[in-house]
This record gives structure tokens, sequence and C-alpha cells, in this order.
């Protein structure tokens, strides 16, 4: 689906973009596994009312630190889910190309986005902070 070379740029950014992260977040990332597909199944499109799968950047499962109890114990993991082509097509400006810059800009919000929602922040409050 997406070229190697793509691929590999767009993977080299997000290693960089993942070193310049806090150390807390980079902390947090040992804990919760960032997996990067380039797009997502048709399941996760179907389940979230997706029609185009480069409409979807990201996506966070599991139950976010603010509605966890001990009731959940021996539940699936969570995950954070990168997409590339949607990340891709957001970072692509009017000539259809998206610069290193801009990709990386991307990156950073889309992994932000979803690691607000593994602490429990809603559409909302992420367009509020900034990452929406």
């Amino acid at each position: 689906m997406i070229p190697e070379d793509l691929r590999d740029r767009f993977d080299a950014l997000l290693e960089d973009v993942l070193a310049d992260l806090p150390q807390e977040l980079k902390t947090l990332l040992e804990e919760v596994p960032l997996v990067v597909e380039d797009a997502p199944g048709k399941a996760d499109m179907s389940r979230l009312k997706v029609k185009r799968s480069e409409y979807l950047c990201g996506l966070y499962t599991g139950i976010p630190l603010t509605r966890r109890s001990v009731e959940h114990s021996g539940v699936l993991p969570d995950v954070v889910k990168i997409f590339r082509l949607g990340i891709l097509c957001a970072a692509a400006g009017r000539a259809g190309r998206a610069s290193d810059a801009a990709l990386r800009r991307q990156i950073r919000l889309t992994v932000l986005h979803e690691i607000g929602h593994h602490f429990g922040l809603g559409e909302q409050d992420l367009r509020r902070y900034g990452y929406g």
C-alpha cells in the first residue's frame, strides 16, 4: 500500500519524534505499546464508522487510567496505534506531498493525541490543549 521508501522515511521520522518526547512519555510508551500500521483494519474502521482509511491517523484501545478499577484485572492491555496513511495524508500540503517538518508535527500530534486518550482525555479536551 505504501511504497517502501516512504515507509522507511516515515519510520525514521517517527524514531526522531519519539526520541524528542519527554522522559515521562517515553516511560509510558514502555508500558503501553505503540503499534505502527499502514492503515486501520476493516474491523476498526467499521467500529469507528470511518469510511476511508486515510481519515484515521491513530487509535487508542484500552481502558483510560481515569476509568480503571480492580474490576479490570485480566483485560487486554492498552495499545496505541498510529497509521502511516492517515498521518501522511493529514501532513500533506496542497502540493500533495508532506515535508519532513509537517510529517514530524503530524506524527507527534497523533502520538500525543492517542496518549491523551490513555490518560482519560476526550476529544474536546484534546482540542482545547491543541492536540485535537
